[in-house]
């Protein structure tokens, strides 16, 4: 039975202050509050698919043998996610996301990979074949090796899985096989500017016309996400923008990894765009209000709930 969700992606420790605004080059911005969360954009989507979902997920990924990859191990599993393909790399630290949030919930964030960038193609040769038999989705990142991702888009498409990249961060090369094995896209406006060397995405024509390059380069589907404002949506004979929901602020960070997860958990579930799109939106809609990563992802209830006061 194909009920399982597979997110291949990084696994990081957030440490984060929140400060009145963010610093420019070479300022130093006091008075700041610290915490420090468990993130990394794979571990934040396999938590955001797990809670917001009712079938098993299964996270591929890499942590250090240290106090970080432990705690953060230790987080997933109260979320009940597998974690039998989390590699352990002993003399690699655990990735590190430093992080900065404004007081309107704008972000600033610089990550040191470690482990992240240490999960090797063979470590996803490595997992059984039964693993991808079970599953109904693949969703993956750009917080580990181009060809990492590469070697699981391929294998997730050998089983006849649906495959969900999210093109975050950009790298300076993505092969274009890379992107004939894509599924569904799901890069913000910068992402998909930077991926076609395009200017800023300002009106929805600039979104339709980046939309169908990639459709043209070989992806199945486009999801440009646009924060507060929605996402634009393009497939085969298929456009249209899907307003967003408006919320206040209180942190930005893995809004975008609450929307991938739910995503793929609607996808997962054979829902149709609309229904897929607007679940997703929702559950970023939610994470907004909340600060950090993964404590801020929202359980189906609560996306349940949330949509029921739409209307």
């Amino acid at each position: 039975m194909k009920d399982r969700v597979i997110v291949l992606g990084s696994v990081n420790t957030d440490l984060v202050v929140k400060v009145r605004r963010l610093p420019q080059p070479g300022e130093t911005v006091i008075g700041g509050t610290f915490y420090q969360n468990q993130g990394g954009k794979g571990a934040n989507q396999a938590v955001a698919a797990a809670r917001s979902g009712e079938k098993p997920v299964t996270l591929i990924a890499a942590v250090g043998n240290d106090v970080f990859g432990r705690e953060s191990l230790a987080a997933l599993q109260k979320d009940k996610i597998d974690l039998t393909h989390v590699n352990i790399k002993d003399g690699i630290s655990s990735g590190v996301a430093l992080i900065m949030v404004d007081e309107c919930g704008e972000n600033a964030i610089a990550v040191a990979s470690g482990a992240n960038a240490a999960l090797s193609p063979a470590d996803v040769t490595a997992v059984p074949d039964s693993v991808f038999e079970q599953a109904s989705v693949l969703l993956t990142c750009f917080e580990i090796p181009v060809e990492t991702v590469q070697v699981g888009l391929r294998r997730a498409r050998q089983f006849g899985v649906t495959t969900i990249l999210n093109p975050a961060p950009v790298p300076e090369h993505v092969p274009a096989v890379l992107l004939s094995d894509v599924d569904i896209i799901t890069p913000n406006e910068h992402e998909i500017a930077r991926l076609l060397d395009l200017p800023k995405i300002e009106d929805e024509t600039d979104a339709r016309t980046a939309a169908q390059r990639l459709l043209d380069r070989g992806v199945g589907n486009v999801v440009l996400t646009l924060g507060a404002r929605g996402c634009f949506f393009a497939g085969a004979g298929d456009a249209r923008y899907f307003p967003g929901f408006p919320t206040k602020a209180v942190d930005t960070t893995g809004a975008g990894d609450a929307f991938n997860g739910a995503l793929a958990t609607a996808i997962s579930e054979g829902r149709d765009w609309v229904d897929s799109l607007r679940w997703a939106s929702a559950a970023a809609a939610i994470s907004v209000t909340r600060a950090g990563a993964q404590p801020s992802m929202p359980f189906r209830h609560e996306i349940e709930d949330f949509l029921r006061l739409q209307g």
